[in-house]
């Protein structure tokens, strides 16, 4: 049986108020390009059942440059019947070494969230 490729950026979202993955938030991943250095949409996903967006940047797709991971939590929090302080998280980030795996954690609650280069 083969293995599915492993990705070179992958993301886990945990929700902080009840412990759990965060499943269903909306996330957008995006670099920054061109000339005039417009973010550029790459992929749009959400989170499954275990807080993960899978396959969410294949190996090679990693190009070295700037980018943006966009995480609507302000609707994530509403449609748990919670008001969140931040409309939306992003987490900006440098890819220097195009063949090395990125893993960013994301932990939420409605008024805080914190962030790391993961392994």
């Amino acid at each position: 049986m083969s293995e599915a490729p492993s990705s070179s950026l992958t993301i886990h979202v945990l929700n902080t108020l009840t412990g759990q993955p965060a499943t269903g938030l909306a996330t957008h991943l995006s670099q920054l390009q061109g000339p005039g250095l417009q973010w550029m949409e790459l992929m749009k996903s959400s989170t499954n059942a275990d807080g993960h967006c899978p396959l969410f940047l294949a190996p090679g797709q990693g190009k070295a440059g700037t980018y943006k991971l966009h995480f609507d939590t302000g609707a994530y929090w509403k449609q748990l019947g919670y008001t969140s302080f931040y409309p939306y998280v992003e987490v900006v980030f440098t890819v220097t070494e195009q063949t090395r795996k990125l893993h960013i954690p994301l932990l939420v609650s409605p008024f805080s969230y914190t962030t790391y280069m993961g392994s």
